[in-house]
C-alpha cells in the first residue's frame, strides 16, 4: 500500500495558506484569488485581507466566500496605506503550515503553489523561491525577476551562501514556514511604509534560514504604468519616494548587519549602487531642477555612509563609478553621461579625460573620481560607448564605436551583430552583420541597411554585439545621435505596405529604439495614441493616491 501523501494517486494534504490583500481593486481582487484557489488542493486556505476598501471589494469578496469554502475575508477597519500591514494580518490568520503573500491586481500561474511546496519539503527549507515574471499590461510583454537565481534548483543551509538573494526583494514570490516566521518574529513594517518588501526579506535572510530555490515561474506581476493610479513602486516623480526607498534599503542593511550577517550587508551594499542608484539616474534627467537639487543631496548623505570596502568590491562597476561621482560632487551635473552610464549595459561616452599623471579619471575637475580600474576590467564588462545615427530615408543605420583609454584598440574592433528587439513580445529579428573600420585614431564606424516594413509594426529596441579580434564580445545598446533631425517622425514609401511612419527615438536611457507603423491603419493607429496621450495630459487624469497592491 502507497503510504506517500504526495504519490501521484493521492491528493496532496492542504498545507499552503495564500494571503491575498487589496485596498480598492474590485476590478482585480476576484482575479488573484481565483489564481490562488486554482491551485488546487495542497491551497487550503486564501485569507483576503481587505483594507477597508471603499469601493465594494469587500463585498465581492464576502460574495466569492459564499460559496469557496476555503476563502476567508478578513476586513480592516482602518486603511493601512500600505502593504506591510494586510500582510500582518494575514500572517496572524494563517493556520497552514506554509503561507505566500499574493497582491490582488497579480495572479499564481497554474502550479506555482505545487512547484514551491515540492521544493520546500523535499529541501526541508524554511523558505522557497521561485522564478517571478514582470509582464507589462496592456501589451503582455514579460520579464523575468532576478532569473539567474533561479536558473536551476539549489538548495541553500544558510542565505549567505549565495549573497545575490539580497537582489530578490520581493516577498510574494515565495513560500514561508509559518512556525519559521512566527517563531523569529518576522513581520512587515506597520503602517504606511514604501518598500516594506525590502525589511521583510532582509528579515527573514538574518535569521539564517535553509532556502531553496526552484526554476519554475510561480508568479505573475502586472505592471500597469497607464494605470490611473500607479502602484507604490512605479509612482517615482515625487523626492519622496526616493527618501522612503533609501530607507527602506539603510534599514535593511543595519537589519544584516546586526545579526552578525557581514556577507549579506555588503552584498546589499552593493545591490543599492547596482539597481536603485543606476534605476533613479537613468530617469532623473526627466525631473525638475528643484527634484534634481533635492535627490542629489538626499544621495550624497546616504552614501556618506559607505566605507571604504563597500567602494573597494568590484571598483569598476557602473554603479560603483555612479556613486563615486555623485559622492565627489556638491551640485548636480554631468547628468546625461550619468545616464548613459546607468544604462543596461553601461555606455561611458566621451570625454575621456586624465590627470596630470595620466590616470583615466571622471573629468579634469574631478580628477579623485579614478577610472583607472578599467584598464584591468575584461573586454566583454567593459562600458564601451556606441552613437547611433539612423535616417529611414536612407534604411541605412551608422554605428560609431569610441576608443576607451587604449582599451578599444587593444582588443581590435572587428565586425557588430545588429538585431532589433520588439517590446510587445521580446522577439529578435533582422539580424545583420557588419565590419568595423577605422575613422580616426579614436573611432571606428560601421553601417548596416535597415528595413522598418519588414520589422513591422511596434517598438523595436536596438541590440548590438560587438566582436573583437581578441575573441572578446560585448553585448550592447547604442547612444542614439540627437542632431540634424534625426530623432523626427517621417512617413517613408514602402513596396510592401504603400507607407511606413518610422520614428527613431531614445530610451530614458538614451538608448536608439524604432517605433514603426505599417500601412494606412498603423498610421492612424499612431495618430490615435498621441491623441489620447495629449488629452490625458491636458486633463490630469492620473491620479497619485497611493495603492497598496504593488512592489
Amino acid at each position: 500500500m502507497n503510504t506517500d501523501p504526495q504519490a501521484p494517486d493521492k491528493q496532496p494534504a492542504p498545507q499552503v495558506g495564500v494571503v491575498v490583500i487589496g485596498y480598492d481593486d474590485a476590478g482585480h481582487v476576484a482575479g488573484a484569488v481565483r489564481s490562488a484557489l486554482a491551485q488546487g488542493p495542497a491551497v487550503g486556505e486564501v485569507i483576503a485581507v481587505d483594507d477597508c476598501s471603499s469601493d465594494g471589494s469587500g463585498e465581492l469578496l464576502d460574495r466569492l466566500a459564499a460559496g469557496e469554502p476555503r476563502l476567508r475575508v478578513v476586513r480592516r477597519d482602518v486603511n493601512s496605506g500600505g502593504c506591510g500591514s494586510p500582510r500582518n494580518t494575514g500572517i496572524d490568520a494563517v493556520t497552514m503550515p506554509y503561507v505566500m503573500f499574493l497582491d490582488s491586481d497579480d495572479v499564481l500561474p497554474p502550479g506555482a503553489v505545487d512547484a514551491l511546496l515540492r521544493g520546500a519539503t523535499g529541501a526541508g527549507a524554511e523558505v522557497t523561491g521561485g522564478l517571478c515574471v514582470r509582464r507589462e499590461l496592456p501589451s503582455g510583454r514579460e520579464q523575468p525577476w532576478q532569473a539567474a537565481l533561479y536558473a536551476a534548483p539549489a538548495v541553500l543551509a544558510r542565505p549567505s551562501q549565495r549573497p545575490r538573494l539580497v537582489h530578490d526583494t520581493l516577498c510574494v514570490n515565495k513560500l514561508y514556514r509559518t512556525g519559521f516566521l512566527r517563531q523569529h518574529g518576522i513581520r512587515f513594517p506597520e503602517g504606511r511604509f514604501l518598500y516594506e518588501d525590502f525589511v521583510f526579506t532582509a528579515r527573514v535572510l538574518a535569521a539564517a534560514p535553509r532556502v531553496a530555490l526552484v526554476p519554475e515561474r510561480v508568479y505573475v506581476w502586472h505592471v500597469r504604468r497607464s494605470a490611473e493610479r500607479l502602484s507604490l513602486s512605479l509612482d517615482r516623480e515625487d523626492i519622496a519616494n526616493w527618501r522612503a526607498r533609501t530607507r527602506a534599503c539603510a534599514l535593511a542593511y543595519d537589519i544584516l548587519l546586526g545579526a552578525g550577517q557581514k556577507a549579506l550587508a555588503r552584498a546589499a551594499r552593493a545591490k543599492f549602487l547596482d539597481h536603485e542608484l543606476r534605476m533613479y539616474l537613468r530617469e532623473l534627467g526627466l525631473r525638475d531642477a528643484h527634484y534634481r537639487r533635492a535627490w542629489w543631496a538626499h544621495t550624497r548623505e546616504y552614501l556618506a555612509r559607505y566605507d571604504a570596502a563597500d567602494w573597494e568590491l568590484n571598483p569598476a562597476a557602473p554603479g560603483r563609478l555612479l556613486g563615486r561621482v555623485v559622492l565627489a560632487s556638491p551640485e548636480p551635473r554631468d547628468l546625461s553621461r550619468l545616464r548613459e552610464l546607468a544604462a543596461r549595459p553601461a555606455r561611458l561616452l566621451p570625454p575621456y579625460a586624465r590627470a596630470p599623471d595620466g590616470t583615466p579619471v571622471w573629468a579634469p575637475d574631478l580628477t579623485q573620481v579614478t577610472l583607472a580600474p578599467l584598464l584591468a576590467r575584461p573586454t566583454a564588462l567593459l562600458p564601451f560607448a556606441v552613437d547611433a545615427e539612423l535616417r529611414p530615408r536612407t534604411r541605412r543605420l551608422r554605428l560609431r564605436l569610441h576608443e576607451l583609454y587604449g582599451r578599444t584598440a587593444g582588443a581590435g574592433p572587428r565586425e557588430v551583430d545588429v538585431q532589433w528587439r520588439s517590446r510587445r513580445d521580446g522577439r529578435l529579428a533582422r539580424r545583420a552583420t557588419a565590419a568595423f573600420a577605422p575613422a580616426g585614431p579614436e573611432r571606428w564606424t560601421a553601417e548596416v541597411p535597415v528595413d522598418p516594413g519588414g520589422l513591422g509594426t511596434g517598438t523595436w529596441d536596438l541590440r548590438l554585439t560587438v566582436r573583437f579580434a581578441d575573441g572578446a564580445a560585448r553585448e550592447a545598446t547604442a547612444h542614439a545621435l540627437a542632431g540634424d533631425g534625426l530623432l523626427r517622425r517621417r512617413a517613408v514609401p514602402d513596396a510592401r505596405h504603400g507607407l511606413v511612419l518610422v520614428q527613431p527615438y531614445a530610451t530614458h536611457s538614451g538608448a536608439l529604439a524604432l517605433r514603426v507603423a505599417t500601412g494606412v491603419q498603423g498610421v492612424v493607429t499612431v495618430a490615435r495614441g498621441r491623441l489620447r496621450r495629449l488629452f490625458h495630459r491636458s486633463h490630469g487624469t492620473t491620479s497619485r493616491r497611493p495603492s497598496p497592491a504593488g512592489h
